[in-house]
């Protein structure tokens, strides 16, 4: 299948066989990229390396319990959470929208419906995540979202487009770890065909941009055999502030 840079990926976690085939062919369809995992562990070790946009999790799961893989998403990240599961019971319902879960859909279900739960729950997430009147600031380092900027000691730094999206991508996330494939997916593109190790090259220009010394990083951390990670310094704390309120303006 072919994987423009528009393409969402899903994981698919599911410990029947019959299910999980049927349900990936359909989305296959729709033109989605689907990992499966056939049990609770492959699924987070699946999660652990790369990012997903959406996870459709069985309730019921050899190993680790869908349960546990739900609670363990939930700890990292907000990705989108479509729940299956053969139990019907409100309380089974409620359990499961606590756990995180975004969507809750019982056995036997159409896949056609699933789908449709999958397509507006990936439109909801990307309206959520539409530019945001944002500034993230770290020390001495500002990152302006929206207006496409970053400052270092107040002086503004000059980046490409793909040095900013690699940027934002590390920092949004502090202390969690890419591999290179997972930041050339979200940099490049899934279309990209070049080397991974491209990112290195990005990371090398960045540190110069930013004036981070690689033998003592102050936000851009190597992670020797897996790849990088965004640190805050440890004698400051991240701000998250709206434009507005960095202007002195007030919220409606």
């Amino acid at each position: 299948m072919n994987a423009g840079s528009e393409t969402r990926r899903i994981l698919l976690v599911e410990d029947e066989k019959a299910i999980r085939d049927a349900v990936a062919a359909y989305l296959e369809r729709e033109n989605y990229w689907v990992t499966m995992a056939g049990d609770g562990q492959v699924a987070l070790d699946e999660f652990a390396k790369r990012s997903f946009d959406l996870v459709i999790l069985d309730l019921m799961l050899p190993r680790v319990s869908g349960e546990r893989v739900c609670r363990a998403i939930r700890d990292k990240s907000d990705c989108p959470i479509i729940m299956l599961t053969a139990k019907g019971e409100v309380e089974d319902r409620i359990i499961g929208l606590e756990l995180g879960a975004d969507d809750y859909l019982v056995k036997p279900f159409s896949p056609r419906e699933l789908v449709a739960r999958v397509r507006a729950l990936l439109r909801r997430a990307h309206i959520d995540t539409e530019p945001q009147r944002e500034i993230l600031e770290f020390g001495d380092l500002v990152i302006d979202i929206s207006g496409h900027k970053v400052l270092v000691q107040g002086k503004e730094v000059d980046l490409t487009a793909s040095e900013f999206k690699l940027l934002t991508t590390l920092s949004r996330y502090p202390g969690r770890v890419y591999s290179r494939m997972e930041l050339v997916e979200k940099v490049l593109g899934y279309d990209f065909e070049g080397y991974e190790r491209t990112i290195d090259s990005h990371i090398k220009n960045l540190r110069a941009k930013l004036g981070d010394d690689p033998r003592s990083p102050k936000w851009l951390y190597t992670v020797h055999g897996v790849g990088y990670r965004f640190e805050i310094p440890h004698d400051t704390q991240p701000v998250s502030l709206e434009i507005d309120d960095m202007l002195g303006g007030t919220r409606g």
